[in-house]
């Protein structure tokens, strides 16, 4: 699978069945050849620019299932 294609799936989180946002980006183990983590972008309010919070960092044993168009992840938030 592409990074382009990983970047167009919706995260969903299993546990309260939200949607976290797209892939923006990824942590690679370059020794092992294997993704190590997801990265989700943080929320951005509308009129607080300023405000916005960190990415959220999933690690890849924590994907339950990345189908054709999610990926199903399990993580507290």
């Amino acid at each position: 699978m592409l990074f382009s294609e990983l970047k167009c799936k919706d995260v969903i989180n299993i546990r309260d069945c939200k949607k976290l946002g797209r892939v923006c980006d990824l942590e690679f183990d370059e020794c092992k050849g294997c993704i190590c983590k997801i990265m989700v972008p943080g929320n951005c309010k509308m009129l607080s620019f300023l405000r916005c919070e960190a990415d959220i960092v999933i690690p890849y044993k924590d994907i339950r299932q990345i189908g054709p168009d999610i990926i199903l992840v399990d993580i507290n938030c």
